[in-house]
């Protein structure tokens, strides 16, 4: 990896110095708990929340000193014990954090998408950029094993010339809920689970799509008031290679993928879930194989391979580029919603670096968290 001009200062016992902005469901479910996994590079120093009883009990529990609320955001950073924050925050709100961050030289690891529009996140990256500081988007998939295996198959030609991808993201959930927020506030089955279907696809496809077509359904449930029930997409990727995908919050569990060769086909259960196994289905020339993927933990390997690149200068990847890019996408299909037509897209941004199975992290799965004034978002 090509690294920074800028020199990294020695860091206190070389671990980052981490604080949790949002403690919601995923921080509390699944960041908060991954620290232990990461305790090699990193270290949960503080949480940022305005809910007092979280930050009380939440603070005892992971022994974090640094704890304030959204307005004591500076405040804490400006301590000069904090090296980056994890910001877990509803997606309308990460181009403010990341901004409030960058300018105090906080580097940033923000959960995905990156930001609701574009712009806002090409605003997020010149930040970055300008306060030499390092973003990454919290792709967790692009530590682990069974999607990084995907792409190394693909690219081994294994399957023969990659024709098509096809994918269906779905499940209950329930409102009020965030993921209902109207799709201006980044709610929305696109933004939420659709960017899963959309990451996977362009990097199978090691690619940028063209052009993307979409159509939505609601069903006039009040669940989805402001945001589609269900979304079909297409996307049209160079070589005449073709992406689909089907989104839900109005429908039964599915988590699967399909990429499909002119040799063979290889396809993902459990493909984008943190909270059980992955099964890979392998078919070369008519045989099938199957492997298990176990469950593991996702989120350390973020921490762990974020603080290697803060500690040794070096490029992220998923960068702000890479969130960027699955904003771009977004944008364009719930377009086509809107439209009735294809829109196209413009592919001129080149990815200088995509998740490959050197990346691959694995560290043991964690137990089940007693979460604290938190409603689960799905049934």
């Amino acid at each position: 990896m090509a690294k920074y001009l800028r020199l990294v200062p020695p860091l206190e016992e070389k671990r980052i110095r981490y604080v949790v902005v949002g403690l919601g469901y995923i921080a509390q479910a699944a960041v908060l708990p991954a620290f232990k996994n990461a305790r090699e590079n990193s270290k949960l120093i503080g949480l940022i929340s305005d809910h007092s009883k979280k930050l009380k009990e939440l603070s005892k529990k992971y022994g974090t000193q640094l704890n304030g609320s959204y307005d004591e955001f500076e405040k804490i950073l400006e301590t000069g014990e904090v090296d980056a924050v994890y910001i877990a925050l509803p997606n309308h709100l990460h181009l403010e954090y990341v901004e409030r961050a960058a300018r105090l030289g906080i580097h940033v690891l923000c959960e995905k998408p990156l930001a609701v529009t574009v712009a806002d996140c090409e605003r997020m990256i010149q930040m970055a950029k300008l306060h030499h500081i390092k973003l990454m988007v919290a792709y967790r998939l692009h530590f682990e094993a069974a999607n990084l295996k995907a792409i190394q198959m693909v690219e081994s030609g294994k399957l023969g010339e990659a024709k098509y991808f096809e994918s269906a993201f779905s499940m209950q959930i329930k409102s009020p809920n965030i993921r209902t927020n109207d799709i201006q506030m980044g709610g929305g089955t696109l933004y939420d689970i659709g960017i899963y279907c959309i990451n996977a696809a362009r990097n199978l496809f090691q690619a940028e799509p063209e052009e993307v077509f979409a159509m939505s359904s609601k069903n006039n449930d009040p669940r989805f008031e402001k945001i589609d029930e269900t979304t079909i997409s297409c996307l049209k990727f160079p070589g005449d290679r073709l992406a689909t995908f089907a989104t839900s919050f109005g429908a039964d569990d599915q988590s699967v993928y399909k990429i499909v060769g002119t040799k063979g086909s290889l396809e993902l259960e459990n493909a984008y879930e943190w909270q059980s196994s992955i099964i890979q289905s392998l078919k070369i020339k008519g045989k099938i194989s199957k492997k298990v993927f176990p469950k593991r933990d996702q989120f350390a390997p973020e921490l762990i391979y974020f603080s290697k690149c803060i500690l040794e200068d070096l490029k992220v990847e998923p960068s702000g580029e890479e969130g960027l890019l699955d904003v771009k996408v977004i944008q364009a299909l719930y377009e086509s919603t809107e439209r009735g037509v294809p829109v196209k897209i413009d592919s001129s941004l080149k990815k200088e670096l995509r998740p490959s199975i050197e990346q691959e992290i694995n560290v043991p799965a964690f137990h089940k968290q007693k979460l604290i004034s938190v409603n689960l978002p799905h049934s």
